[in-house]
């Protein structure tokens, strides 16, 4: 079973010329990245660094970090990549409950991250890339814990999920595999380091693959074709609004002048939607759907095309049918047209959170993860999500998935972006509320929005609170994040009676 620095080494001795990494101006051939990454390992290791031991990384998309990342899985160390823009307060609360013997920070950062952890080795990332060469031979073994991914929690503290060697090395040569990539391929991610997508997709991936890898700093919808031009990117991945915000830049004549073919996203849009998109960026998009507590789950097959779902179960190449997927409602697995959680069972499913037991009871039983996530089980073997277990609103005796109000939503013209959730009802269980962004030249009432989202919409799926909003919160992957969302009543609010249909009563 590889590891990480596995993959890299036979990268390396397949092919050590080969132009790997691509950042603004810089290159690495296979080669040369791994004495960077040699040298960076022998640095933290005489800074404490090792097998079993934590660093502690605020990963930017800089080659600095990328090289940290791969240097402290070299050692067989565990690295927890945070995001830089965390809070003072954020990152101290990380910092408390990760004990990491090495941090890993910039000078932007370099204060904030010293007052919180006096106890840990603190290294300034620009240093590290100046470590002189050295080798070091990897120490990493199949079950190592690789990552710690920090996700958002419950109880104030961050559910940080662990991952092993085996998982990352897996999804990186799943990754290629699942896509139709080869040598001649090179992956462009924009998406952070401190997320599970762009490591074991993008930079494993391409390690796997012996192809290219480009990283850019950001994602910026302006200038993302210049950017896949400028370097012949051949294939991105996209997480969240990116496609949609790409999509509402000024359209060009030459925007399908690109060198790009491929696009990994989730979850998969409208049929219509998803072949406008492809028709605009002369690409053909692949979706799939994972989480930071498996990276083996769900893909489209190669050769199908079934629009508007997950598709189906992720394999390995060589080890054949090493991933099991089942649906669960009320404690029994439910069959083709069913509704229920997503269970998977593979071996790159997490080893559970740190320093939690009881929140990895809850997701961990005999191997299965329990996904949160509601779908219907199709009779070509794919998925169709509904939505988070823990999102889907309970109003009058229904249960209804946000993620269907909200695209009734946005399927008016004048509506740039909405978010659904339920508040609390006078009369028990929630009501719906939708928070609209509307664009610049909207010319709609509230009460035409709703008429229009009725007409699409079971009546009580209709919100029955709407309000207008400047701009949606976010997660630094481009996901909304509604926890963010105020459940109390605005101004900006209106108020509707709720739907009837028939005889209901409301």
């Amino acid at each position: 079973m590889p590891t990480i620095p596995g993959l890299f080494e036979s990268a390396v001795a397949g092919s050590p010329t080969k132009e790997w990494l691509y950042f603004e101006d810089s290159i690495w051939t296979y080669e040369q990245a791994y004495e960077r990454i040699s040298a960076v390992a022998y640095a933290l290791d005489q800074l404490g660094a090792g097998r079993d031991r934590r660093v502690l990384a605020t990963a930017r998309n800089t080659p600095d970090y990328l090289f940290t990342w791969l240097a402290a899985v070299h050692l067989g160390a565990t690295i927890v990549a945070v995001n830089p823009a965390s809070s003072p307060d954020e990152l101290g609360g990380l910092i408390d409950q990760v004990r990491p013997h090495v941090v890993v920070s910039d000078a932007g950062l370099g204060d904030a991250v010293r007052d919180r952890s006096p106890d840990a080795r603190l290294v300034l990332a620009e240093d590290l890339a100046k470590a002189p060469a050295a080798r070091m031979a990897p120490a990493a073994r199949p079950d190592d814990v690789a990552v710690m991914i920090p996700t958002s929690g419950t109880t104030g503290r961050s559910k940080l999920v662990m991952q092993t060697q085996r998982a990352y090395a897996m999804a990186g040569v799943g990754f290629p595999f699942w896509m139709g990539l080869d040598e001649s391929d090179r992956l462009m991610t924009s998406l952070p380091l401190f997320h599970i997508n762009a490591p074991a997709y993008s930079m494993l991936g391409s390690v796997a693959a012996r192809a290219g890898l480009i990283l850019l700093p950001r994602f910026s919808g302006s200038g993302f074709l210049d950017s896949a031009r400028r370097y012949g990117a051949t294939e991105f991945n996209a997480i969240g609004a990116m496609i949609e915000i790409l999509m509402r830049q000024p359209e060009r004549d030459d925007d399908a002048d690109n060198p790009l073919r491929l696009c990994y996203t989730g979850p998969s849009p409208p049929k219509e939607r998803h072949l406008a998109i492809e028709r605009r960026f002369g690409i053909e998009i692949v979706c799939g759907y994972a989480l930071s507590e498996t990276p083996y789950a769900l893909i489209w097959r190669k050769g199908t095309r079934p629009f508007e779902t997950l598709g189906s179960l992720r394999q390995h190449p060589t080890m054949g049918e090493i991933n099991h997927g089942r649906v669960v409602e009320d404690g029994r697995e439910v069959g083709v047209g069913g509704v229920g959680e997503l269970e998977l069972k593979n071996p790159a499913v997490m080893l559970g959170y740190y320093g939690m037991p009881e929140e990895t009871d809850r997701v961990l039983s005999d191997g299965w993860l329990r996904t949160g996530d509601v779908v219907t089980v199709n009779d070509d073997g794919t998925f169709t999500f509904v939505g988070r277990r823990k999102e889907l609103i309970r109003r009058r005796g229904e249960n209804l998935s946000p993620v269907e109000v909200e695209a009734a939503l946005e399927a008016h013209p004048d509506v740039e972006e909405a978010a659904v959730i339920g508040v609390p009802s006078e009369l028990s269980e929630e009501e719906v509320k939708a928070f609209v962004v509307l664009k610049a030249d909207a010319n709609v009432s509230l009460g035409e929005l709703r008429d229009f989202a009725a007409e699409r919409l079971a009546p009580f799926k209709v919100p029955r609170y709407l309000e207008t909003v400047e701009e949606l919160p976010h997660t630094p992957t481009g996901r909304i994040a509604k926890h963010e969302l105020p459940t109390d009543r605005s101004d900006r609010e209106s108020d509707f009676e709720p739907a009837r249909a028939g005889g209901e009563q409301s």
